[in-house]
């Protein structure tokens, strides 16, 4: 059983692409915290096709149902469940093809791990519906970080091979949401959506990069050896679907460079220990340095191609040429900007009560 995350900010996803609802159960969120509808749907309104470049055509209102732990518009210390429903449902396709794996989707291992009984329908349990109910529960973590000042901000740096140049932090904010690529980059935005538009002519699909930033992180927060900071964020980031690679700081370059390179050199600034360069990417040893946090999210192509692919008939025993029908994205990386915002967010929070940051009533 692996559908939940945390240690004292549990999350737990249920619900399948094609079934009734998609939703989270959050346990361990403190009483007194303020919480309405429209908050919640604000994030996830961020992750709707219409927000996004090289989206499915999926249309679902994705209108959240808070049906339980918030009384009085506060919440009441019990397990909060939030539910979206599934209602632009079409199947059709997806019955043609049930004895037929989808190249790049889990449509062959969730058959064997689970004996054929699985929901196979949209990809069941490991479509990237599943996120909607990330993010209900990111915009949760974020109401409780930001008691304690941390603020999370997520953008796209790479699609295909088009890469966006480094900006500062209040570019990123101000630009993140001014394209429908969300990148910080309006120059290479341009070249974003250029590409996208293209593999999709071509029936094809294009992946990318997504880097998170958590601002104002108190030093501290970690478990060595196994809950380590990196660790438990690498393991929230791999649970969205078509990620295939996380780095901190430096990241894979930090292979090539000396330690004279890569060490971050300490300074004291305004009485506080800081580092002139930010190489780890604000967490040595499993644990927080007080820098900002930064992680490289890499995603793959969206595996439903129009393309002829190979593949074969489970049932039959035989080979042949498959070509996916139905709305897909042909890009994901626009639309897992604010789930990759959540997953961080939730994993923050997680540390930040554990370290005794996070009250356990909000007064």
């Amino acid at each position: 059983m692996g559908n939940s995350f945390g240690k004292l900010f549990v999350v737990t996803s249920f619900g399948e692409s094609h079934g009734r609802c998609v939703g989270v159960v959050v346990d361990g969120c403190p009483a007194g915290l303020p919480l309405k509808a429209d908050v919640i749907q604000k994030e996830l309104d961020r992750r709707r096709p219409e927000a996004s470049a090289g989206s499915t055509g999926r249309h679902e209102e994705d209108k959240v149902e808070i049906l339980s732990g918030v009384f009085n518009g506060m919440t009441a210390g019990a397990p909060i469940c939030l539910i979206v429903w599934n209602k632009d449902v079409d199947s059709t396709e997806y019955e043609k093809i049930r004895c037929i794996p989808r190249p790049g989707h889990a449509d062959y291992t969730a058959l064997v791990k689970y004996g054929g009984y699985n929901d196979y329908r949209g990809g069941g349990r490991f479509s990237g519906r599943i996120t909607a109910g990330f993010v209900m529960a990111g915009a949760i973590a974020r109401r409780l970080l930001n008691i304690i000042g941390i603020e999370i901000v997520a953008h796209t740096v790479q699609i295909g091979s088009v890469e966006a140049a480094p900006k500062a932090i209040s570019a990123i904010k101000k630009n993140v949401e001014r394209n429908p690529v969300r990148c910080a980059d309006l120059k290479a935005a341009g070249e974003m959506i250029k590409l996208i538009e293209k593999v999709k002519k071509e029936g094809d699909s294009i992946g990318g990069i997504v880097e998170a930033l958590a601002l104002n992180v108190p030093p501290g927060l970690g478990e060595p050896v196994f809950d380590t900071l990196e660790g438990d964020l690498a393991k929230a980031f791999f649970a969205i679907p078509a990620v295939k690679g996380v780095e901190f700081g430096a990241g894979f370059p930090a292979a090539a460079m000396r330690g004279s390179e890569h060490n971050d050199p300490f300074a004291i600034k305004k009485h506080n220990i800081v580092t002139l360069t930010n190489n780890a990417g604000g967490i040595a040893g499993g644990i927080s340095n007080g820098m900002p946090l930064m992680a490289r999210v890499a995603f793959k192509p969206t595996a439903s191609i129009a393309k002829s692919q190979k593949s074969a008939n489970i049932k039959s025993g035989k080979s042949l040429d498959l070509s996916i029908r139905g709305r897909h994205d042909s890009c994901i990386v626009p639309r897992a900007v604010p789930v990759v915002e959540s997953m961080m967010a939730i994993t923050m929070c997680d540390f930040a009560m554990r370290a005794g940051l996070i009250p356990g009533v909000i007064k």
